[in-house]
């Protein structure tokens, strides 16, 4: 097999199919890119074993896809099947996701006795104490909170949200409102008759720090803060 070549292939019941895709094409295609699988597609062929050229039975495409036609019956190969990533394919998914991972948790988690979050290179370094297995398709929050159980023997960690009540002084709370909305989810908000704006906002814990260096430079300091229970 070319090395020009990879698999995608997909199991219903005791039948496999597999496809020969273009490496790069396939991934942007699993990675949410608009892309013709016409154009994924090395050959117009479904097998049964692509590594043997053994070719799935007509019979068996019509009835399990509805379909014999190569590009129907791999669009759903695609969409609902595996891709066998290539080494260096696998290599750069899996470091960003992990990055995404420890990013996540930096953002999410606090020490609980300090109460301040773990900073990246803390969690970096806590991970390579752990056999870790990641999966480059599933999100990192998703993976994330069974790497923390995992991280709990190694480091005092907590997964955590905070709700903070805010009023910003009207001078600042149109330039400040953005900040805002790109720091925590805004539960309650109004624009009060003067001009300010008051919210009630929930956010992980490790980004309350970052919030109050952020808000108390576009509002000068004039913020308002409390935290709620």
């Amino acid at each position: 097999m070319s090395s020009k070549f990879t698999t995608a292939r997909m199991t219903v019941g005791s039948d496999h199919f597999e496809i020969l895709v273009k490496p790069n094409l396939a991934l942007d295609y699993k990675l949410g890119k608009t892309v013709a699988v016409s154009q994924i597609l090395a050959i117009d062929e479904i097998y049964a074993d692509a590594s043997k050229g053994t070719r799935a039975s007509v019979e068996k495409l019509q009835k399990l896809f509805g379909a014999t036609d190569p590009v129907k019956v791999a669009e759903e190969i695609m969409r609902r099947g595996e891709l066998q990533l290539t080494t260096e394919q696998r290599r750069q998914l899996v470091e960003e996701k992990r990055k995404s991972i420890i990013a996540f948790i930096s953002r999410n988690c606090i020490d609980p006795r300090t109460g301040a979050p773990h900073p990246p290179l803390r969690i970096e370094q806590a991970l390579a104490q752990i056999r870790l297995s990641i999966d480059p398709f599933k999100s990192a929050e998703e993976q994330s909170k069974d790497i923390i159980d995992m991280l709990r023997p190694l480091i005092p960690i907590k997964m955590e949200q905070m709700r903070v009540a805010v009023k910003i002084p009207a001078d600042y709370a149109a330039k400040a409102y953005g900040a805002v909305k790109s720091y925590a989810v805004i539960s309650r908000e109004e624009w009060q008759s003067d001009g300010s704006w008051a919210g009630t906002l929930e956010m992980p814990a490790g980004l309350y720090g970052p919030f109050i260096e952020k808000l108390g430079k576009l509002t000068q300091g004039t913020i308002q803060l409390k935290l709620l229970k």
